[in-house]
């Protein structure tokens, strides 16, 4: 019996793990049902559908892919109708659908982004580049194409490299059209663009739509037109374009990649259609040549062949990307296969509340394998026929990049590239690089503009409306030089208004302007206000003596300055001159003065060391030489020293002397000079700093932004200031003084008190000025005319145009230049400080080798006997001090005798020894004779 039960449980168990197994191996089911929805005849759809097939055929014949699996791909056409293509996706969701390729358009993305998210099913769009389609929003769409938001980058690129600063957005009014267009906005404002017009133009507009809003766009000022639209009727804005003379010279226009993919599909197009758009530029997603897109090109003839009755489909970069598309989902799902993810569906409990309607809403059901399959989406790494295919962290596909194409002749030309990477550039994006986004290298190559043109266009025009520019003048009160308005007239004269009109005639167009008078005519106006009113679009610019300041540019651009003007302080000074008793030695300051005589005595002193010994003019009794050591060093101020020099190193000292003091001795003259024929300021203000340590009151130009900066920028009390209008205002003021209700000095910028001064020599500007400002001409903000201005008043002032003019206004007097001298300073030490340690150290270098001469004589001549007498330190020091005082004749005449004398006692002695030696001899000559005669006897 046991063993009956145990062969069963070993049935069992076999049965149960051969059933186990069976269902490892059947895990991987046999196919997988994706959803594909687009417009099968228009342009995208047509070359997408073909692509889409032979991904598909591809990728299932390639068992290494999906592991057997077969993907099958049911595509639906949505006819060009939002509405079908939201019907076939909700049908789509009926039949257990893993994924849809599509939607076609930005508007169907939107709503069935939110069906996605609600089913989680995947959406991988090939054709959808609406940047708002974000993943935070719709985090099931996934864009497998590139985003508007790097085409508009590109396009802001083109538009900031040619200098433009506005242009005219056409588009059509919908998802589509707005969404890119703001990020246009968005990638110009970074670039410190704009638009300046928006024209929206309604789906599937007629002819009668565009020519409406081309006029419109006709009378702006922008030249600069960038058409953001769809392949189908795209097209048709160029020929009413053409037609209303809008693309010729003058004119640019930019077309989205739309242009390359109708161009790309149908090329070639029909000559009419091709004329309508010369000079057009535009955009085609870049995909690298490699060799699989090679491969793919060479077989698409094949793959469209018999497609169509209507000619051959071009293959546009949309079908590459459809193409890719197919590989990407098939290498998701593989990974999610790979991971036993569970292609399992479920019912929405918020859905089977519709059971009892007539829709079958209720049949939809979630995905439950749909977030893991959108993470393994995101997380495909290959190489496709568009080139490397992965996801940035922000979703979009990774080296975004534009080709640049000039529609000219028959056919187009590639005039460079774009990319977020290197930038603009005439070589394709090389992301194995570093990038070079140098300005040499954010280039294009040359571009034939609508009109058959190269030169590039000026970008803007003055509105052909019949508007003239409003320009505000001040109606000046005082200074009229500068500007003055004739009452009950339209004309105004002075130095300002014929700079302008000067810069306008060097202008290369016409400017239509109205000049309009701003203030009462009692009191001179507030250039702030006025330039203000530029901001609130009551003028489009303003011209007069505006000061360029902090705040004014903060509601206005300005012109290149056609003036230099900062503010200055002018105070009242003498008539006499200067008749100080003690005026001659001003011209140095006390240290100038002793260290000058100290040098005197020093030099004369050294001099006399140097000279003592050789020269007779400095020797004599010690009181006689003291006279002479100050004679010598006081009289070479005037060159007339009578001692001559005989040493070397004598001569050497007062050489290098006469030269320091001749420099001293022309300073002295010419501050002095200075001196005593400058006028004398008459009060203790000697500039800004003196002026503001006071109390007294401080008088400004009514109107001028000098009363803000003093309040606002120096901290100086209102009470302090005193407004003045006319110049005879500022003159009583000066005179009168903070004693009798005037003021100390006035502050106010250089270009009115040169005026000022130029017929009033009481006055003068002291100190230095404090602000660095010009004046120039206001417009509004971005206007091109500020540039175009700008660069005539550089011409006028290059050509000599800007002085003549001032000089026929603002011609300044003799008295000018008289009163606007300032007070002498006197000279002082350290302008001087080289030539005395140069004197000095001659002095020093002369003397050590004068001692060294000395100590080699003294040891020379004197040593032996100093020697022999044994004498003590003291003795040899007096000595030595003798030997110094003696005459150089007389050491060596008495160096001479006892030379001789040691001479004439050498030979006395040689002699003595010769007769001795000799004398030795014959003694020793006799004894031998002797001592021989007594032998012999």
């Amino acid at each position: 019996m046991n063993i009956v039960w145990l062969l069963v449980l070993m049935v069992f168990y076999n049965g149960v793990a051969s059933n186990g197994g069976s269902t490892n191996v059947s895990t991987r089911p046999k196919f997988v049902n994706v959803g594909a929805v687009f417009s099968f005849n228009s342009i995208i759809g047509k070359v997408a559908k073909v692509a889409i097939e032979a991904a598909i055929e591809d990728v299932n014949s390639d068992p290494a892919v999906l592991g057997g699996t077969k993907m099958i791909v049911q595509m639906q056409d949505s006819n060009y109708s939002g509405f079908l293509g939201i019907v076939e996706v909700l049908r789509f969701m009926e039949k257990d659908t893993v994924a849809i390729i599509g939607p076609q358009n930005a508007v169907t993305a939107h709503i069935i982004s939110h069906i996605a998210n609600e089913l989680q099913v995947p959406l991988l769009s090939f054709s959808v580049t609406d940047p708002t389609l974000s993943s935070l929003q719709f985090p099931f769409f996934v864009r497998t194409t590139q985003n508007d938001l790097h085409q508009m980058a590109a396009v802001a690129a083109m538009i900031d490299h040619y200098g433009w600063k506005e242009v005219i957005a056409l588009y059509v009014d919908d998802d589509y059209g707005r969404n890119g267009i703001a990020a246009l906005g968005d990638m110009l404002a970074e670039r410190r663009c704009k638009i300046s017009y928006k024209a929206p133009l309604v789906l599937n507009p007629n002819r009668s739509n565009i020519t409406d809003l081309l006029v419109k766009v006709a009378l702006t000022e922008s030249r600069i037109i960038v058409l953001h639209a769809y392949d189908d009727w795209g097209p048709q804005v160029f020929t009413v374009a053409k037609y209303l003379g809008m693309m010729g010279t003058g004119y640019v226009w930019i077309a989205t990649h739309w242009l390359t993919t109708q161009i790309d599909t149908n090329s070639p197009l029909p000559s009419s259609m091709m004329d309508d758009m010369q000079g057009v530029l535009t955009l085609r997603m870049y995909t690298p040549e490699t060799e699989l897109k090679r491969k793919f090109v060479s077989r698409w003839s094949n793959l469209t062949s018999g497609q169509t009755s209507k000619g051959k489909i071009g293959l546009h970069a949309y079908g590459l990307y459809a193409y890719d598309t197919v590989w990407l989902l098939a290498h998701a799902i593989n990974a999610f296969l790979d991971q036993e993810g569970n292609i399992s569906f479920s019912n929405d409990s918020r859905l089977t509340q519709l059971r009892r309607g007539d829709m079958n809403l209720d049949a939809m059901s979630i995905f439950n394998g749909g977030n893991l399959l959108l993470r393994n989406i995101l997380q495909v790494n290959m190489t496709g026929i568009t080139g490397p295919v992965k996801f940035t962290p922000d979703r979009n596909l990774i080296h975004p990049a534009f080709e640049i194409i000039n529609v000219i002749g028959t056919g187009i030309r590639k005039i460079g590239y774009w990319s977020n990477y290197s930038g603009l550039s005439v070589v394709p994006p090389e992301y194995t690089k570093p990038p070079n986004r140098s300005s040499s290298n954010q280039g294009l190559y040359g571009v034939i503009w609508p009109g058959q043109t190269t030169q590039k266009p000026r970008g803007w025009v003055f509105p052909n409306n019949g508007r003239h520019l409003k320009i505000g003048v001040p109606k000046r009160v005082s200074f009229r030089e500068f500007v003055s308005y004739a009452e009950g007239s339209d004309m105004f004269t002075g130095y300002c208004i014929d700079v302008f009109t000067a810069a306008l005639n060097m202008l290369p167009y016409a400017v239509p302007y109205k000049l309009i008078p701003f203030g009462d005519g009692v009191k001179n106006p507030t250039c702030t206000e006025l330039v203000h009113k530029i901001q609130t679009g009551e003028f489009d610019g303003a011209i007069g003596d505006i000061a360029i300041i902090t705040n004014r540019t903060r509601m206005a651009d300005f012109t290149q300055p056609f003036i230099e003007s900062g503010l200055v302080v002018v105070a009242p000074v003498r008539t006499t001159l200067n008749s100080n008793p003690w005026a001659f030695l001003r011209p140095f300051n006390p240290m100038m003065w002793g260290v000058t005589a100290a040098f005197f005595l020093i030099v004369g002193t050294v001099v006399w060391i140097l000279e003592h010994r050789l020269n007779d003019d400095f020797r004599g009794p010690p009181k006689k030489q003291i006279v002479t050591i100050l004679w010598f060093s006081f009289s070479t101020w005037f060159f007339a020293h009578r001692e001559n020099t005989v040493s070397t190193l004598g001569r050497l000292v007062l050489i290098i002397w006469l030269f320091v003091v001749l420099i001293i001795n022309s300073s002295y003259t010419a501050s002095l000079t200075s001196i005593l024929t400058v006028q004398r300021l008459s009060s203790t203000i000697k500039g800004l700093d003196t002026l503001l340590a006071s109390n007294d009151p401080i008088g400004y130009q009514q109107g001028s932004f000098a009363r803000g900066y003093l309040t606002g920028e120096l901290n100086v009390d209102e009470s302090r200031l005193v407004p003045l209008i006319m110049p005879d205002d500022y003159a009583k003021a000066l005179k009168d003084g903070p004693q009798r209700g005037g003021v100390a000095a006035v502050i106010d910028e250089r270009a009115y008190i040169e005026l000022f001064l130029s017929s009033r020599c009481d006055f003068s500007i002291v100190g230095q000025e404090f602000t660095k400002t010009g004046w120039g001409f206001a417009f509004a903000r971005d206007s091109p005319l500020s540039v175009d201005m700008s660069t005539a008043i550089l011409k006028l002032s290059e050509n000599g145009d800007l002085q003549r003019i001032h000089d026929k206004w603002l011609i300044s007097s003799s008295c000018a230049s008289q009163g606007a001298k300032l007070q002498v300073d006197r000279l002082q030490l350290k302008s001087f400080w080289g030539l005395f340690v140069l004197c000095g150290s001659a002095c020093f270098l002369a003397l050590i080798i004068y001692f060294i001469n000395m100590l080699r004589q003294f040891s020379k001549h004197y040593t032996e006997e100093v020697i022999s007498a044994g004498s003590s330190t003291s003795a040899r020091l007096q000595t030595f001090i003798s030997f110094v005082d003696e005459k150089e004749e007389e050491v060596k005449s008495r160096s001479k005798r006892r030379q001789m004398e040691r001479m004439s006692n050498r030979s006395a002695s040689e002699d003595e020894s010769m007769y001795n030696s000799k004398r030795r001899h014959v003694d020793q000559s006799s004894s031998r004779m002797s001592l021989d005669n007594g032998n012999n006897a």
